[in-house]
């Protein structure tokens, strides 16, 4: 058995009718009750979260003194009021507090443990929060994680994440590309695989279809053209679309090679989308930010000039009914 080593906005939206505007941060705590289906965001960053470690730059010199409680790891909650369940897409380090968030933004009786969670693939960022789920914290009892086969794999084969198994913290629930999955009455998932860097699984975004509304998440993905899909098409298939946007341009990245970064940067999904209409546009809300992203800044002429091309840059604890 190896044993494997982790590899490595608040920005106020327009609102529609099926959005709710969240209120400040600091109500974290506050009990809502949720009366539809509904979506909710608890993370908007890349997998090393904000500030990042041992970063020396302006954009996280004063958060190391002054952290935004807003600023938690990429992850979207499921609730269904009516079936009382939750879910949770993707365990991230910021687990313990999106949990929470999720629980008291549901339903008076919601419990902090959700009723399954999700994965998309084996970086930090996406399944490194079920360490949490185990006997040095949460120690749960049998809660139903749901991988793609090499990532189930990956999971079952591999310390520490093999011992959640053995102990019966989580089991483990295989899912098949393109196969839905019927979380509730109203509820249903549907996984499909997307192009990224596989070193220990396969990569997939979700389909989440409510019983009105349905949502495209893709926190994670190579650039657009490698993809077998269109990805306006799969925009046009749902009323709202996550997409990955861990960079805006390329000066961010001034200490790696270029040509490794394969994620579609902000500027090229822009150039990419600049035809579609209105309608289209709105649509889609910008999520996965790197600490360097300028769209973290909600004063920034990037983040003006994304909500003036029409676009949304995903916001924590940002409710859609669906």
């Amino acid at each position: 058995m190896r044993l494997c080593v982790f590899s490595a906005v608040f920005l106020c939206l327009s609102c529609s009718d099926s959005r709710v505007t969240p209120k400040a941060v600091q109500e974290i705590g506050t009990q809502t009750s949720l009366k539809e289906p509904s979506l909710i965001i608890l993370g908007t960053l890349q997998d090393a979260g904000s500030p990042q470690i041992a970063c020396k730059k302006e954009c996280c010199k004063a958060l190391f003194n002054n952290p935004d409680p807003g600023r938690k790891v990429v992850s979207l909650g499921l609730i269904d009021p009516v079936d009382k369940k939750t879910f949770l897409f993707e365990a991230t380090p910021d687990i313990g507090q999106q949990l929470n968030v999720l629980m008291k933004k549901a339903y008076p009786e919601a419990k902090e443990v959700p009723d399954g969670i999700f994965l998309t693939h084996a970086h930090i960022g996406h399944y490194a929060g079920l360490m949490y789920l185990g006997k040095e914290a949460t120690n749960t009892d049998s809660i139903p994680v749901y991988a793609m086969p090499r990532l189930k794999r990956f999971i079952e084969d591999n310390g520490p994440w093999d011992q959640l198994v053995s102990n019966g913290n989580i089991v483990l629930q295989e899912l098949m590309e393109g196969e839905g999955v019927q979380l509730t009455t109203k509820i249903r998932v549907i996984p499909f695989l997307v192009p990224h860097r596989d070193e220990y699984s396969e990569t997939v975004g979700f389909k989440i279809e409510g019983p009105e509304k349905s949502v495209l998440f893709i926190p994670d993905i190579n650039k657009w053209d490698v993809w077998e899909a269109s990805i306006a098409e799969e925009v046009s298939k749902v009323d709202y679309a996550f997409i990955d946007a861990c960079f805006y341009h390329a000066a961010e990245v001034d200490n790696r090679d270029i040509s490794q970064i394969r994620h579609p940067f902000v500027i090229e999904s822009m150039a990419l989308f600049k035809d579609l209409p209105p309608k289209e546009k709105d649509k889609i809300h910008f999520i996965h930010f790197n600490h360097t992203n300028p769209l973290l800044n909600t004063a920034s002429p990037e983040a003006r000039h994304v909500l003036d091309e029409g676009y949304h840059i995903a916001e924590f604890q940002q409710i859609l009914t669906l």
